[in-house]
């Protein structure tokens, strides 16, 4: 897997149009920003299609398709896209849409009216990043498809309909609080050799030696290093990597769990399961299970959603 300049990321310049007060898009390319950057414009992202692993601050975890992010100002983040996206094969595509704005660009009073108070304090929050879950999930995604073709007020109106959607919803931001994104230019290249170097060589021992060279920094160095930028220890980091790697395979749900372990990257079953429930909270087995059953109920209830709309078109046919 590619990865980003972890440590130090790159300021982008997010385009937009003459006429516009926000920028709105639809990405169908794996490599759109595919390095670790950020903006000042906070970033709403939707993934239609499309999954892979996320870097937010100093949180790693799996997005997939359907998922809907929010990554505050001046938040560096990376969406590292899986392989198979890098293939030019038709049937994986990646299908996202995107939307970036200055939490001021309404003005600098909007946000204070008493009113906006809950959209202000979850732009705070976002800061720390948030993935939205539930039914907000599909309304906001739903918003952004209709901000993709709508001009004028009416798409600030949607905007904002977004917004206030998030807020009102369960919010439990992804970046620890005491994570410190005051970077260095001069750790750039770094940090995007480290990466790299990792997402394409994590399932099999890395020595901290070798790691360290492509650093370009001492053994015991980097081990500092690595920790005072990330939060976390290189071998956390190697950890978390490989529960997201084992967690798709349970998702996909085509191998077995023992198959799983060792294709993660994992030397035992022992460990795989010690480290996975470190890391999730839940057994493989528990993840799994957990995971197919709300697989299950999402199918139950759209075939009753398609059920009942054939049942009142035939209705109102008459």
């Amino acid at each position: 897997m590619g990865l980003v300049n972890l440590m130090k990321p790159q300021l982008l310049k997010v385009p937009q149009a003459p006429l516009s007060s926000f920028s709105v898009r639809q990405d169908k390319v794996p490599y759109i920003n595919n390095k670790w950057h950020y903006h000042i414009e906070a970033e709403l992202i939707h993934f239609k299609n499309g999954r892979g692993t996320q870097f937010i601050g100093d949180h790693i975890q799996n997005f997939k398709d359907g998922d809907v992010v929010l990554v505050g100002s001046n938040l560096p983040h990376y969406w590292r896209f899986d392989d198979i996206y890098f293939k030019n094969a038709p049937e994986n595509c990646t299908d996202i849409r995107v939307a970036h704005f200055c939490e001021d660009f309404w003005g600098a009073q909007f946000l204070n009216l008493p009113e906006n108070k809950g959209i202000k304090t979850m732009l705070e929050k976002a800061k720390r990043g948030i993935c939205v879950h539930g039914t907000a999930k599909e309304q906001v995604a739903d918003l952004l498809e209709k901000m993709l073709v709508t001009d004028g007020s009416r798409k600030i109106m949607l905007l904002a309909e977004a917004l206030l959607l998030i807020a009102e919803s369960p919010i439990t931001p992804l970046v620890s609080i005491g994570f410190n994104n005051d970077f260095k230019e001069a750790e750039n290249e770094r940090i995007n050799a480290i990466y790299d170097f990792t997402l394409a060589n994590f399932k099999r021992p890395i020595p901290t030696k070798e790691v360290a060279g492509i650093a370009n920094i001492s053994p015991n160095s980097f081990c500092r290093y690595f920790k005072s930028r990330t939060r976390k220890t290189y071998s956390q980091f190697i950890t978390e990597i490989k529960v997201g790697h084992a967690c798709k395979h349970l998702i996909e749900d085509k191998i077995s769990v023992k198959q799983i372990c060792f294709e993660s990257g994992f030397q035992n079953f022992a460990s795989f399961h010690k480290y996975f429930k470190q890391v999730t909270g839940k057994t493989p087995l528990q993840y799994q299970k957990q995971f197919l059953a709300k697989k299950s109920h999402a199918k139950s209830i759209t075939s009753k959603k398609v059920a009942w709309e054939k049942d009142y078109s035939d209705v109102n046919s008459f």
